[in-house]
């Protein structure tokens, strides 16, 4: 296992952790696209909480502006070169209860067809020999460009629900390469740190964590 890769939390606000290596590698079942130590964070309320579950959640598809993260700017973890940027993919609605299990069921031609279709809108950036990819961002929201050197804390996109996402959420991973099909995965940690499953990770706009 290669060195992790030390980041800075690409956001502010109240943010649960879910999928983390620290709780399970691979963190998302699957070593298939390097994703053995990707990371996700959800967007929650001052509460901890993400949108209210009503019966209408168990049985049909949600908006994804609903969700109290969605829109929410993500910001670079490093400071580096952006390798690559997508945002022209829809916003789905969210799935909860009944949905999200008819969801699931089209996991496997999501994977099919690739990691693009799964990242959805995204941006890849190189620094200190890693790649870091943040996934799911919002339709149209990239205010970056391929090429362009970014410092650590720079706006990148918001938190969206695009590619393989059952509601709005931010996906993290890190690769030593661009080609994703030969890409490796690398550890990921924030602050020097990993956050488990179910932690609540709380950064002020002054960067502090509480």
């Amino acid at each position: 296992m290669s060195e992790p890769v030390d980041l800075a939390y690409p956001f502010t606000g109240r943010w649960l952790v879910q999928n983390s290596p620290a709780s399970r590698v691979p963190s998302h079942g699957t070593y298939l696209f390097a994703t053995d130590y990707a990371i996700d964070f959800v967007p929650v309320t001052d509460a901890d909480r993400t949108a209210p579950i009503t019966f209408g959640s168990l049985v049909r598809p949600e908006p994804a502006d609903r969700f109290p993260g969605f829109g929410r700017p993500i910001l670079s973890p490093i400071s580096g070169v952006i390798m690559a940027t997508h945002d022209s993919e829809p916003d789905h609605p969210a799935y909860r209860g009944l949905p999200s299990i008819r969801y699931a069921l089209t996991q496997r031609r999501r994977a099919a067809a690739g990691w693009r279709a799964l990242a959805g809108n995204h941006v890849l950036i190189e620094g200190s020999g890693i790649i870091v990819a943040l996934c799911h961002l919002q339709r149209v929201s990239s205010g970056v460009s391929v090429g362009q050197r970014v410092q650590a804390g720079h706006m990148l996109g918001r938190c969206g629900n695009s590619g393989n996402s059952t509601e709005p959420h931010l996906h993290v991973q890190a690769i030593d390469n661009r080609d994703i099909e030969r890409a490796k995965a690398v550890p990921l940690t924030f602050e020097g740190e990993l956050p488990a499953d179910g932690e609540i990770i709380h950064v002020s706009t002054g960067g502090y964590r509480g």
